[in-house]
C-alpha cells in the first residue's frame, strides 16, 4: 500500500476533497470541509485517522503499528504506520470508519448537501 492507493481510495468517497492546509508534506482529506484522514508524502507512510475513543485504545493495544494521533487529539485520533505488515483491507476499513465518524458529526445542512452530491 502506498500514497497513491490511499489517495485514490479517499477521493472515491462522496464529498471528499484533498489539500495541504498545514505544509507541503501533509496531505489532508476532508469530507464537507472536515478532516478525516491525514498522511505524509515521504516514507515511511503514516496515516492519522479519527476513531471512537474506546476503539482507539483497543486498536493501539492490539496493533504495534498504531499509536495515539501525532499532533492530534489523542483521544479521538490514531496514527498508523503503514509498514506493509497490516492487511490493506484493515487500513481501508479504518479509513471508512474515520470517514463515517466525521459524516455523522456533520450538521444537518452539511449532511443534506452531501446527500445531493
Amino acid at each position: 500500500m502506498d500514497i497513491d492507493n490511499i489517495r485514490d481510495y479517499c477521493l472515491k468517497k462522496k464529498g471528499v476533497t484533498e489539500g495541504f492546509p498545514f505544509d507541503e508534506e501533509t496531505l489532508v482529506f476532508k469530507v464537507m470541509g472536515k478532516m478525516f484522514c491525514l498522511t505524509n508524502l515521504t516514507p515511511p507512510l503514516n496515516l492519522n485517522l479519527k476513531c471512537e475513543p474506546e476503539k482507539a485504545v483497543e486498536l493501539r493495544e492490539h496493533y504495534n503499528c498504531m499509536h495515539p494521533g501525532y499532533h492530534m487529539d489523542k483521544k479521538h485520533w490514531n496514527t498508523i504506520e503503514v509498514n506493509g505488515i497490516i492487511n490493506p483491507k484493515l487500513i481501508y476499513g479504518w479509513i471508512d470508519d474515520s470517514y463515517t465518524l466525521v459524516v455523522e458529526s456533520l450538521t444537518k445542512k452539511l449532511k443534506e448537501e452531501l446527500r445531493k452530491k
